[in-house]
C-alpha cells in the first residue's frame, strides 16, 4: 500500500508543469534543477515575449516570472497572463521590495511576490501552497456572497453593491472574497496575509492596510452604510450596522 501510494504521489507530480521565466541564467538553472529534482515538470524562458509564446502554446499549473525581463516586463506579462486566464497561479521574483513595488505586482494579477535572495525552500511553500489553493478552487463552496446589498459571483467575477458593477484587481477581489466568506467575524492581518496572499505575517509591510483602502473606496464610498470596518489592535470585519 505504501508503495502504491508513493506511485501515485510521484505519478501526480509529474503531470505539474511549472513555467519559468527568468532572464538570470544562473537563476533559472538553479530553480529548474531544483523543481525537476522534485519531480515538477519546468518550461523555461529567458525572456518575456518567449515566455508568453510558451503560455499560449501549452497548458500550465504555475507561472513563476521575474519582473525585469528583456523584450516584456513581468507586470506586462502577467496582465495578459492574467487577462487570458483567470485562475493559472503566479510567482513574480524581484529584487525590488517597496509596498509599492509589491503593489504594482498585485494590481497586475499576482498571487505571490517573492523578493530575492530568497531560499528555494521558501519558494517551494509557496508553490505547494498556490497548487493546493487552486485545488481547493475547484471544491463547490458558493458561487454568490451577499453581505446586504453588496454581492460577489465567484465563476463570473462580478461585484455588484445596489446593482451597481464595481470593477476591482484580481487581489482585491479575493480580498474581498474571503472578508464576505469570514462576514461578521474579525479577520486579523496575519489571517489576511496567509489566507489571500500566502505569505508569513511581516509587521513590516503596509500592503494589506492599503488594499484595505482601496476595497473601501470601491464597494463603501458613495454608499448608504459602511461594509468594511476596522477593530482596532485586532483586525477587519465585515458587516451590516
Amino acid at each position: 500500500m505504501t508503495k502504491f501510494r508513493s506511485q501515485k504521489m510521484k505519478y501526480q507530480m509529474e503531470e505539474i508543469k511549472i513555467l519559468l521565466i527568468e532572464d538570470e541564467r544562473k537563476i533559472a538553472d538553479t530553480l529548474t534543477k531544483g523543481l525537476k529534482e522534485l519531480s515538477y515538470h519546468v518550461v523555461t524562458a529567458y525572456d518575456g515575449k518567449i515566455g508568453l509564446r510558451l503560455f499560449e502554446s501549452a497548458l500550465f499549473n504555475l507561472i513563476i516570472t521575474d519582473i525585469n525581463l528583456p523584450g516584456m516586463n513581468g507586470y506586462e506579462l502577467c496582465k495578459i497572463i492574467r487577462s487570458r486566464n483567470q485562475h493559472i497561479p503566479v510567482i513574480m521574483l524581484t529584487a525590488l521590495s517597496t509596498t509599492e513595488d509589491k503593489i504594482e505586482g498585485f494590481d497586475a494579477g499576482a498571487d505571490d511576490y517573492l523578493v530575492k535572495p530568497f531560499e528555494f525552500k521558501e519558494l517551494l511553500v509557496r508553490i505547494r501552497a498556490l497548487l493546493k489553493r487552486t485545488m481547493n478552487q475547484l471544491l463547490p463552496t458558493g458561487n454568490i456572497l451577499k453581505v446586504g446589498d453588496l454581492e460577489l459571483n465567484v465563476d463570473s467575477k462580478e461585484v455588484t453593491r445596489d446593482g451597481q458593477l464595481i470593477q476591482l484587481t484580481a487581489k482585491e477581489f479575493q480580498l474581498l472574497e474571503y472578508l464576505m466568506r469570514n462576514r461578521n467575524r474579525v479577520v486579523s492581518r496575519a489571517d489576511i496575509a496567509e489566507k489571500v496572499w500566502e505569505l508569513d505575517f511581516d509587521t513590516k509591510t503596509n500592503v494589506i492596510d492599503v488594499y484595505v483602502n482601496f476595497l473601501r473606496k470601491k464597494i463603501d464610498r458613495g454608499f448608504e452604510g459602511k461594509l468594511i470596518h476596522t477593530q482596532v489592535g485586532m483586525g477587519y470585519i465585515l458587516k451590516e450596522k
